[in-house]
């Protein structure tokens, strides 16, 4: 599972009770250390522990960039002090969670200790003034269930932001002629993102694998796992050539920094290796480096979001939208030549060959059924945003490759979204529901999110905890 580290800097103000406020700053502390948070809390800036004058947030920002926080959390422990949770919340430039405590029945003589759910309102709206996006969690208590789903859920939008803040892929080769569809402006991506890319040519592949195949150890390792994992339909030597390529691969991602490998997965490198490198894409997705075809950067780029989505925990599959289901009104079937992670497999995956091409080296395997999340990063003309919705794997007829049939809630909606743009017919699927925490996530990195079923509201509502 992904790590996310938050800043815990609770807030009180004065004319409210102290230390009902130093009450909830230790019960809310507590609570997240129970639900396995990892956070830096600012017991140590003064005697409460709280966040409320500038003195105390001097101190709590150097605190919190000296950790590398990921996300900063506000609870309100009382009323809170609005213009300092904004500064702080501005000065940090990572996403924020606003929550307060309910407050309890008022005393018998009227009185209230801490007004919580006011001093929501008012940071919010300062929070607006400050230009600074935010995810509010609603005013619950900490035992309430939505307590741990929002604080779980906004680990994963921290998780989401973070990645694609840090995005550097390995880029093999040029896109295929053919693919105009996966062109992308390597430069804008740089401008509007910092979404960083490293190219290298066909040649160094090579090389690298060369250099594999010469020593060996890591290969053999390879080649037995697949021995041990898959039906081996190919010859030996293109066993040796497929896990050389996935050593390879994974060599030069590390060598560049990288965390997701875009490859030319024709036709030059069947000229080089005699192979198609589907299932050395599908062992490097299977080990959390997201691995996609046709040079396609966009789809990188949602690989990585989506598995960041999953905190991590669930592996991605990078996948056509290839034809109508048969029998099923609104069924469509997702495939890909052979990439998707073993893992997903609901059979024993053959290491074969794929249906359009001549070379060995692909897997054919249907993935497992269940809900799924399909999502798509794309954009043009200067215009990005994220296709976001939900299928069902069904039954369906037999096919090559690594595939699974959708059920969805209008293909003629969705299939209109995909022609009309800016999205192609590529997309990342994921066995987990992803869209609220991604849909949440693209306020903080200036992304549009598009909902291909129109569920904004249900999405609005589990994010405030219906």
């Amino acid at each position: 599972m992904d790590k996310i580290k938050i800043g815990y800097a609770p807030t009180r103000r004065s004319i409210f009770s102290a230390p009902d406020a130093v009450k909830y700053r230790g019960l809310t502390a507590k609570r997240l250390e129970e639900l396995g948070v990892d956070f830096v809390d600012i017991t140590d800036i003064n005697d409460e522990g709280l966040l409320y004058n500038d003195e105390g947030l001097e101190k709590i920002i150097a605190k919190f960039k000296k950790e590398k926080v990921d996300g900063l959390f506000l609870p309100h422990c009382n009323f809170g002090t609005e213009y300092e949770c904004a500064r702080l919340a501005k000065a940090l430039d990572v996403p924020v969670l606003l929550w307060g405590p309910l407050d309890e029945r008022p005393e018998p003589d009227g009185t209230r200790l801490r007004d919580t759910q006011c001093g929501l309102f008012a940071t919010g709206k300062v929070l607006r003034r400050f230009r600074v996006p935010f995810t509010y969690m609603t005013n619950c208590r900490l035992n309430d269930p939505v307590f741990e789903r929002g604080i779980k859920d906004f680990l994963a939008v921290c998780n989401v932001v973070k990645t694609f803040k840090n995005i550097r892929i390995l880029q093999i080769s040029t896109r295929p002629f053919d693919f105009w569809t996966t062109m992308c402006n390597e430069g804008e991506l740089l401008e509007k993102f910092n979404i960083q890319l490293a190219p290298i040519p066909m040649p160094e592949l090579t090389d690298e694998v060369k250099k594999a195949k010469a020593e060996q150890t890591e290969v053999q390792e390879v080649m037995q796992y697949c021995r041990d994992n898959m039906e081996i339909c190919i010859k030996e030597d293109e066993l040796e050539n497929v896990a050389a390529l996935k050593v390879a691969m994974k060599h030069l991602a590390e060598k560049y920094g990288c965390k997701a490998i875009a490859i030319q997965c024709w036709n030059q490198l069947q000229s080089e290796l005699g192979i198609m490198p589907c299932a050395a894409n599908s062992l490097l997705n299977d080990e959390g480096i997201p691995t996609v075809c046709e040079t396609d950067i966009h789809g990188a780029i949602t690989a990585l979001m989506v598995e960041a989505a999953g905190m991590g925990e669930t592996r991605s599959f990078f996948a056509d939208w290839t034809i109508r289901h048969p029998d099923v009104e609104n069924g469509e079937l997702l495939q890909h030549c052979g990439p998707w992670p073993i893992s997903i497999a609901k059979e024993t995956p053959k290491l074969t060959y794929p249906l359009a091409f001549e070379h060995p080296g692909s897997i054919t395997a249907e993935a497992k059924h269940g809900d799924v999340s399909l999502v798509r990063f794309d954009g043009d003309n200067g215009e990005y945003s994220l296709l976001l919705g939900n299928a069902k794997g069904i039954d369906g007829p037999k096919g090559m490759g690594t595939y699974l049939w959708v059920e969805v809630e209008n293909i003629k909606r969705l299939e209109a979204k995909l022609v009309e743009g800016p999205y192609i017919h590529h997309c990342v699927g994921i066995h987990k529901n992803v869209v609220p925490v991604l849909y949440e996530a693209c306020k903080y990195i200036g992304v549009k999110p598009d909902l291909y079923d129109p569920i904004e509201e249900d999405v609005k509502a589990y994010l405030r905890g219906e």
